[in-house]
């Protein structure tokens, strides 16, 4: 029996590796019940945090009393909770562009800029920048040559500019001080330093002393006016190396890929946070720059203080620093584009691997008013060991595990509500598919029981005030529910909306989702238990994927958290990968005024 608690662990963090990787995108306070982190609360608990919560509402009507917003003529807007509990303050700077802003052809700009936003500026990592920026604008030149000659097939001409590109790469190597940006918060006692990409928005955090919080207004507010991406080929390498690892030689990465590929036929949410190999290899600093110019501006921008801080002195910095900031064209709307599934789709893998299950329906997005009650569907069906299908398929050994995900791979838009499960040795995904579609039609059939319902709600609540009680999870919370919803008192709200949730909610909404018409299926079945003939996938990728993804290959979204964890340490970066990187391929349009740094760092 302990061998097979112990498979089941492994592939539980398998599991929460790649899907972690797309729903991370989702900080709204009932990702505890949406995504594939689950947890239960003992009878006794499930009593002390019922009597507990009946006094939440108070609470956070205090907490929003709290809150003072302002914004900069530029458009920047700035939320500042003040709380003294610690000496400390946390920030979150929220761009409102996330992978789903991108082009076909281009994918994996928006993960890629996050990368190359720690490498600094042009007095921030660099020790001459005059010097430095003439052989950056070389190595650019070389790199296009290099990818026309490739095109031709000139291998003459690829080996001559290869070997000038490597001479080019050692030397900008020669102007980087590395991890000056994050050498310069880990001095002033800064933590947490890190951001994250996902298929809706991509944001950049850390905390510092409360008496340093300047330097987070020095530091950001120069690093997007005046970032300078080197070491550009140099990442790229690091971020092909994700794609590889996470994907390409991954069964359950390329099963989520797939999954996208199949679910979605005109989204923006079809395509992998990560990006297609080849649109990375060919992307040049100028398509990089193109993209920021077009969604950093400042009314694009939404940041959080949280802590001990004064609001006052947090306005007057940040019109001293980001006032400096050009207004710009509002940046195109992202637009949901996915018309109605009209009939089931499916397909299936032959991987070495243990054999998955995933089953999606589509979902409005999250501003949709049941958006609350697909979260509540969501934990009954997965929230913990009492939960449906954990009782259905995990108890009896069908599942080595099951979860869901509310918003795949994000829920500014429609998206998907997604099941999966890993089936137990000795057992099908077709046994799989079977327990979790009677559950769905339980729901259907059969109004949900008081209880039940009464302990998803009380497990809603305790995940809402986990998230409120650290001040980087508040400040995630008030950026993400500002650009989502356009308000972020609507956070504050969250606990009358889940209270309001009944049974009818429930069975109406798993009625109206449901659907065999609404439904896309994927199987990875392992390719040793597999018939020799395997058949071809049931439904075709659509038209419009890169031809670099493998045909019957699903890619697990690089999305915030892992993609992201692209700190002054980087910890996603293979050691030192063998090419150099060089910096922003064009000149910033806006020069930074060097008045307002005084001498922070």
């Amino acid at each position: 029996m302990g061998f097979w608690v112990q498979c089941r662990t492994v592939w539980l963090r398998l599991v929460a590796i790649a899907l972690i990787i797309c729903f991370s995108s989702s900080a709204f306070p009932l990702r505890a019940l949406a995504g594939p982190v689950k947890f239960s609360l003992s009878p006794p608990l499930l009593a002390q945090a019922e009597a507990a919560t009946n006094a939440i509402q108070p609470y956070l009507d205090g907490v929003a009393e709290a809150v003072t917003e302002f914004t900069l003529p530029n458009g920047m807007k700035f939320i500042v909770l003040e709380q003294h509990k610690a000496p400390v303050a946390s920030v979150m700077l929220y761009a409102n562009v996330g992978a789903s802003y991108e082009e076909d052809g281009k994918t994996g700009i928006a993960h890629y800029l996050e990368h190359l936003a720690f490498k600094g500026t042009t007095r921030v990592g660099t020790r001459d920048y005059a010097a430095e920026r003439v052989v950056l604008d070389q190595l650019d030149s070389v790199f296009d040559q290099l990818i026309a000659a490739e095109a031709t097939g000139d291998t003459a001409k690829v080996a001559e500019l290869t070997e000038e590109f490597t001479q080019l790469q050692a030397e900008a190597a020669t102007y980087v001080k590395q991890n000056e940006f994050g050498q310069i918060i880990e001095q002033a006692g800064g933590t947490g330093l890190n951001a994250t990409t996902s298929a809706d928005a991509t944001r950049y955090f850390y905390s510092l002393p409360s008496n340093k919080i300047e330097l987070w207004f020095s530091l950001e507010s120069e690093r997007f006016l005046d970032p300078v991406f080197r070491e550009f080929y140099k990442e790229k390498e690091v971020v092909l190396e994700e794609r590889r690892s996470r994907v390409d030689n991954s069964p359950i990465g390329q099963m989520v890929e797939r999954f996208s590929e199949v679910a979605y036929s005109e989204s923006p949410y079809r395509r992998p946070v990560i990006g297609y190999q080849e649109d990375l290899r060919i992307a040049t600093r100028a398509d990089v720059r193109e993209f920021f110019d077009t969604y950093y501006g400042p009314s694009n921008l939404i940041a959080a203080v949280v802590g001990d801080v004064d609001p006052t002195q947090i306005e007057q910095l940040a019109e001293a620093y980001f006032g400096r900031y050009e207004s710009r064209v509002d940046p195109p709307e992202l637009v949901a584009n996915e018309p109605e599934q009209t009939e089931p789709r499916s397909f299936t893998l032959e991987l070495a691997s243990q054999p998955w299950y995933l089953e999606g329906y589509h979902r409005p997005g999250v501003n949709d008013p049941d958006h609350v009650v697909y979260a509540i569907i969501s934990s009954i069906l997965t929230g913990g060991r009492t939960a449906r299908l954990y009782k259905a398929l995990v108890e009896p050994q069908i599942a080595l595990d099951v979860g869901s995900a509310n918003g795949f791979p994000g829920n500014k838009l429609s998206s998907v509500m997604l099941l999966y499960g890993l089936t137990a040795p000795n057992h099908t995904v077709e046994e799989l598919a079977v327990g979790l579609d009677a559950e769905l039609e339980r729901l259907k059939q059969e109004p949900v029981d008081t209880m039940t319902l009464d302990r998803v709600k009380t497990q809603a609540r305790a995940g809402l005030l986990r998230q409120l009680d650290s001040n980087q999870g508040m400040a995630s919370l008030l950026t993400e529910y500002e650009a989502k919803t356009g308000d972020w008192r609507s956070v504050f709200q969250e606990l009358q909306l889940i209270e309001a949730v009944d049974a009818a909610d429930v069975q109406r909404v798993a009625r109206q989702t449901f659907r065999p018409t609404n439904r896309t299926v994927g199987k990875l079945i392992s390719a040793e238990a597999a018939p020799s003939e395997s058949a071809p996938p049931e439904s075709a990728p659509p038209e419009s994927a890169p031809p670099e993804s493998a045909p019957d290959a699903e890619t697990s979204e690089l999305d915030s958290a892992q993609s992201a964890a692209q700190s002054t340490t980087e910890p996603e970066a293979p050691p030192e990968v063998a090419v150099e990187d060089t910096a922003a391929a064009e000149e910033p349009a806006t020069r930074m005024p060097a008045a307002p740094i005084r001498g922070l760092w």
